[in-house]
């Protein structure tokens, strides 16, 4: 079409062509063509968002598949975030046609936060759902578009730790559902995670298992952890105590999904990760001679304590036996190697769901007063209530909730009643 002038008020054609229409699909053209600002609009108007994204990732491939995909990291949480069966948010184009907008085949669960675009130009236009759940190509285009995605995590990780940390706050706790969901990318998810550790003692959760690793003490072979219902509950744990008098680090993790994933990752780059709360504790090159001699000698000197406590207490407890990672409380409870942890179980019956019940081991301090005092108890009566009371409030400080607490306040209050003055 030929543009036009206006001259002594008359409207003239020229010899100049006028461009009339510059649609084009945005996705489509090379990404020096597309500014910013432009790719901030677009993203605001296939997430429906008022905010600019965090990041995005623009790439064409091309090869045995050939597909553009456009992909946005937002930058805040949609109010469904935590509902798996929302719709997501990546819309499906073939050959620039529209087919559908919420494509859950072309990316994971635990990437459902991800907005944008794939265009490929190999599926067929009648594409179907049934035809997505068996195609070889969209598996392709979903692992393809899988480590764009965390290439472009981890990138913000290594040069924009900022908006990383935004990132995180946002959508750490469904990215955790990573290492359970996508065996073939566990290694890398797991570097993307971010905890919080006793390194740095707060609620912040900045701490990745590199961090950690690079900070492990000469002769340490694990790494660390624990999980509670809450970060006090992790952080004031009794099971820490030997860890901190040794500095060694231990990862507090309080999130609702960290029982689930640390029930699928066991390992990151080589090292072991286990619960500080499971099994009995062997820290291997980090205690000295001398610590495990006096360990056993404790161990044989508290052979009929431990034997009574283990008769009078019954079926409350899987076994009895003298702790060596307490340093200032009477007790704590364990649960075995292979077991389900005491969180995860309380997890689960929360949540209505049934939940074998998994009976623990009592591990008594030997050092402590309570448990001197204990041991010097002959009548038993006195010696049951002593002997409960260790075990409740072992339980109490883990998180638990007590079968009978008036039988357990009937016993505090006759102890109490007994001191002097």
């Amino acid at each position: 079409m030929k543009k036009t002038e206006w001259k002594d008020g008359v409207e003239t054609p020229t010899d100049e062509d006028e461009t009339v229409n510059r649609a084009s699909a945005l996705w489509a053209r090379a990404k020096k063509d597309v500014t910013e600002d432009e790719y901030n609009e677009f993203y605001k108007h296939v997430a429906h968002d008022f905010e600019p994204p965090l990041a995005w990732s623009h790439n064409r491939v091309e090869g045995k598949q050939e597909y553009i995909s456009l992909l946005y990291v937002p930058s805040h949480a949609p109010f469904d975030l935590y509902d798996r069966d929302r719709r997501h948010g990546i819309k499906l184009y073939v050959r620039r046609v529209f087919i559908m907008d919420d494509a859950e085949q072309l990316m994971p669960a635990y990437l459902r936060f991800v907005r944008g675009v794939i265009d490929s130009a190999d599926l067929p236009l009648n594409v179907s759902r049934e035809i997505l759940q068996s195609s070889r190509d969209i598996d392709a285009i979903k692992n393809g578009s899988v480590k764009k995605v965390l290439g472009l995590l981890e990138d913000l990780a290594e040069n924009q730790p900022e908006k990383y940390v935004e990132f995180w706050n946002a959508f750490g706790k469904v990215l955790k559902e990573g290492p359970g969901e996508d065996f073939a990318n566990k290694e890398r998810i797991a570097a993307l995670l971010r905890f919080a550790s006793t390194h740095t003692d707060t609620d912040a959760q900045v701490v990745s298992l590199k961090d950690y690793i690079g900070r492990m003490k000469e002769g340490q072979e694990a790494i660390y952890t624990i999980t509670a219902d809450s970060f006090a509950a992790a952080q004031h744990s009794p099971h820490l105590e030997i860890f901190r008098k040794k500095g060694i680090e231990v990862l507090l993790l309080s999130d609702r999904v960290d029982e689930w994933l640390m029930s699928n990752l066991h390992e990151f780059d080589g090292k072991p990760i286990k619960s500080v709360t499971k099994g009995g504790l062997d820290l291997g090159a980090l205690e000295d001679e001398a610590e495990k001699t006096a360990q056993k000698e404790a161990e044989e000197s508290m052979k009929p304590l431990v034997e009574r406590i283990k008769t009078t207490l019954g079926e409350r407890v899987k076994d009895v036996r003298v702790t060596h990672r307490l340093t200032d409380s009477p007790a704590c409870l364990v649960t075995g190697e292979g077991d389900m942890s005491a969180n995860l179980e309380r997890l689960l019956k929360a949540a209505g769901q049934a939940a074998p019940t998994v009976k623990p081991t009592l591990e008594i301090n030997p050092s402590h007063a309570l448990v001197t005092r204990l041991n010097s108890e002959s009548d038993e009566a006195r010696f049951a209530d002593w002997a409960n009371l260790l075990f409740e409030q072992a339980l109490l400080a883990e998180g638990g909730q007590l079968d009978d607490p008036a039988s357990f306040v009937r016993r505090l209050n006759g102890l109490l009643a007994m001191l002097p003055g």
